[in-house]
């Protein structure tokens, strides 16, 4: 069974098609949603694959599993997932800042005849796409539009870079902390509103807690600040998102926590044991991509209760319109607000059953 194809990867595929052939080897495909860009490639084209989501990556390896397609999974957005590599195929990003630094990375590696082809909605695309790629290719064009879609072409590459670009780095003089964050990284080196909400209430968290979860982590925030303030404790930073994994591990470095900290880059929360966790902390997404979606939330709160201990307890923030409350006392246990703004309300439930 092959994966669906939207309208995005069908144009992307077709604008590309003419140089298959001609690509002498590896395809790189990059943040293919769900494999409908790997099923459309042919069988003979080794694919160099990175995906930033986890959950999207295990979706295109098992397309393209099924399909018996020669796939190599890149981690991690480096040189060598574009060593002369001579075509390109990507997703949009959300940001401009997961975009350049794509292209930095690809400019510098792929073989000067590449061909980078980049695809996306017309309504989620900006000229600043234009002028981010063409910081790096010489040659930046966009195709006709076909289903409210089209796709930007990039070619002659610069070469590398004289200095990389990412990750970037900041202080925030008022809480003492220094982040690092690589383009995909939620928020990037800025602190967002909600995080800074829920930073104001680390104080009344337990400071008996010695197994503690940033659930969501970004680019490690919440997890170097509870680190911080409770030197006893271990804390586990997860997120779905490659760039903020690699993001959590250089901002605890740099504030001298690396030690405290270790970080998985997971689909939610699976992999952690049931019932092991006396804390969690999450400021949770409400998109998928440019899309709004709050599925993941759920699924957030959903785990957490599943990996607290009796009387263990999570502390979230989200924005006060969101109908999450219901489903933290389903999900997790009793819930209470403690504090409320303009756009955001933080609360703590408290796992059933305190021993």
């Amino acid at each position: 069974m092959e994966a669906a194809q939207d309208a995005v990867d069908r144009i992307i595929l077709g604008e590309a098609s003419q140089h298959l052939a001609a690509s002498a080897g590896a395809v790189v495909v990059l943040d293919d949603l769900s494999g409908g860009l790997v099923s459309g490639l042919p069988p003979l084209v080794g694919i160099r694959l990175h995906c930033d989501s986890y959950r999207s990556e295990r979706a295109a390896v098992g397309v393209a599993q099924r399909l018996g397609l020669p796939v190599l999974v890149h981690p991690v957005l480096d040189r060598s997932l574009f060593t002369d590599a001579r075509l390109v195929l990507l997703r949009l990003p959300k940001g401009l800042a997961a975009l350049e630094e794509m292209a930095e990375v690809a400019a510098g590696a792929a073989h000067p005849d590449v061909l980078l082809v980049a695809g996306g909605r017309d309504k989620h695309m900006s000229r600043s796409m234009n002028a981010v790629l063409a910081k790096h290719f010489s040659d930046v064009s966009a195709s006709y539009g076909q289903r409210k879609c089209r796709v930007l072409f990039a070619r002659n590459p610069h070469g590398a870079a004289a200095a990389p670009s990412f990750p970037r780095r900041a202080t925030h003089q008022d809480l003492d902390l220094r982040i690092c964050a690589h383009g995909a990284a939620f928020a990037g080196t800025s602190i967002d509103l909600g995080t800074r909400f829920l930073v104001t209430f680390l104080d009344q968290m337990p400071a008996s807690a010695r197994s503690v979860i940033d659930l969501g982590c970004g680019t490690g925030v919440l997890a170097t600040l509870l680190a911080r303030r409770l030197p006893q404790a271990q804390v586990l930073a997860v997120d779905d998102s490659a760039a903020a994994c690699r993001s959590t591990t250089m901002t605890a470095a740099a504030n001298d926590v690396a030690s405290q900290i270790s970080v998985a880059r997971a689909d939610v929360i699976d992999p952690i044991a049931d019932h092991s966790a006396d804390l969690i902390v999450c400021n949770p997404p409400f998109h998928r991509g440019t899309t709004r979606d709050s599925s993941v939330a759920f699924e957030m709160f959903a785990g957490a209760g599943r990996v607290l201990r009796p009387g263990g307890e999570l502390w979230t923030v989200f924005n006060s319109h969101l109908p999450y409350l219901r489903s933290l006392h389903r999900t997790v246990g009793p819930t209470t607000i403690v504090g409320r703004n303009s756009s955001y309300l933080a609360t703590r439930s408290v796992a059933p059953g305190r021993s």
